[in-house]
């Protein structure tokens, strides 16, 4: 299978370039099933290229064909303080000014418009550091809600403007998704599974990931970015093929 079928808006180190109601995601084995997104809930191009997802996933679904999803953690801000940082102060610093900062976000904003999602950048007043909201992500995939806490972190934060590095954002996104709160405040306020988060994103990093989203398909790279959802449903039909014949003649 090609290394890196195609590539689109993401966001990277330097920031976001321009160029998806959850998926049911069947339990489905065999070959070119398993989706894996590495993503940060910071990411816009994260949240649009969710909303591209499910439209395809849809799409394949018609075709008989399901997918099993999981969202990996990657963090574009690697160094950000635990208490995260003002948000216009640090994309002026990121991006060389606050007119440059203020352009992208009009361009994002317009961007997820087109999949049907209202980003409100004027309510974001801070740039939180997101290891927190990694490991919130990380428990609910134990628990079989991981789609619903993602939708709900990237609602909180792009929808409602709130800041996802606090405890108390998070534990009410996971009541959102249907976890318990108090009990996801309580994992929270320690520690478990910080380090696998860490090493979660130091592993995306040494296997090439340098912007997100990012898409794999069994653990082969498929495509980076917000792909339109009809390119995202060739690549994923394509990739499937190309698996089931390897596994076929194997």
């Amino acid at each position: 299978m090609d290394d890196h079928i195609a590539s689109a808006a993401v966001c990277g180190a330097d920031g976001c370039d321009v160029p998806a109601t959850p998926a049911a995601i069947s339990d489905a084995a065999g070959p070119g099933t398993r989706i894996d997104i590495v993503s940060d809930a910071i990411c816009p191009w994260c949240y649009i290229g969710k909303r591209q997802l499910e439209r395809a996933l849809a799409t394949l679904a018609d075709e008989g064909l399901g997918f099993r999803v999981q969202w990996n953690p990657f963090q574009l801000n690697p160094d950000m303080p635990k208490e995260g940082r003002d948000r216009a102060a640090y994309r002026a610093w990121k991006f060389g000014s606050a007119e440059k900062a203020a352009a992208l976000d009009q361009r994002i904003t317009e961007a997820a418009a087109a999949v049907g999602l209202a980003f409100r950048t004027d309510l974001m007043t801070r740039t939180p550091n997101t290891i927190n909201a990694h490991r919130l992500i990380w428990l609910a995939g134990q628990r079989g809600d991981q789609d619903a806490a993602m939708e709900a972190v990237f609602s909180a934060y792009f929808i409602e403007g709130r800041d996802i590095g606090d405890h108390a954002v998070l534990a009410a996104c996971a009541a959102a998704a249907g976890l318990d709160r108090q009990a996801v405040a309580d994992f929270l306020a320690g520690g478990v599974a910080e380090r696998e988060m860490r090493a979660a994103d130091r592993a995306a990093r040494e296997a090439g990931v340098s912007g997100v989203p990012s898409f794999f398909l069994d653990g082969y790279s498929l495509f980076s970015g917000a792909m339109p959802a009809q390119t995202m449903a060739e690549a994923l039909r394509r990739g499937r093929g190309i698996l089931q014949t390897q596994q076929a003649a194997g």
